[in-house]
């Protein structure tokens, strides 16, 4: 039996899966500088590499390694960004989150609105116990918003990936199930 792919639904989004439709939507922003810069990523150049992001986002899906949302507005069909989960190990029960957002939606709690129900979606559905964020030290905004969120730093990890031609020290930041405030009252 195929799995279906979840739709998430808050009060001003609506989070669903990917198609290749969405590939100009993706390319707007997958090819600003100011999106992409701490994702470990140069800007895209063409449609064929947002195919690319697309092709891994249902392969993740696929494999059972992970899942990703394109965030859009309730009201319009158009992708804004995206959130999910990759490196999913359900053996230890603990996913990597990741997302990025459009730059002419920066500001506006959608990023937040979008990672707390995609939180809640891995602790709820997914049975996971701890969920983590690896976030440059530059990406101070994107610190904000999963400290804001109930994550904690657990520390630096010096020189931890090679992205566009350097090393990357990242900090880790994790959130257990335990510790998401919608979950603390609820059995």
């Amino acid at each position: 039996m195929e799995r279906v792919f979840p739709l998430i639904e808050t009060e001003r989004l609506a989070l669903r899966n990917v198609s290749a439709n969405d590939a100009k939507d993706m390319f707007t922003y997958l090819s600003d500088q100011d999106v992409v810069q701490h994702m470990g990523l140069e800007p895209y150049k063409s449609s064929e590499e947002v195919m690319e992001e697309i092709n891994w986002y249902k392969s993740i899906w696929e494999n059972g390694t992970g899942i990703r949302w394109c965030i859009t507005l309730k009201d319009e069909d158009t992708v804004i960004g995206s959130c999910g989960f990759l490196n999913m190990q359900q053996k230890h029960y603990k996913a990597e989150i990741g997302y990025e957002l459009s730059r002419n939606y920066w500001g506006q709690g959608i990023a937040s609105e979008a990672l707390e129900a995609v939180l809640a979606y891995g602790f709820k559905h997914l049975n996971l116990e701890r969920i983590e964020a690896l976030i440059e030290p530059l990406n101070t905004s994107s610190q904000r918003l999963v400290e804001k969120h109930g994550f904690l730093r657990e520390g630096l990890l010096r020189h931890y990936e090679y992205t566009c031609g350097k090393f990357d020290d990242l900090y880790m930041y994790s959130i257990l199930k335990g510790d998401f405030p919608s979950l603390k009252h609820t059995k």
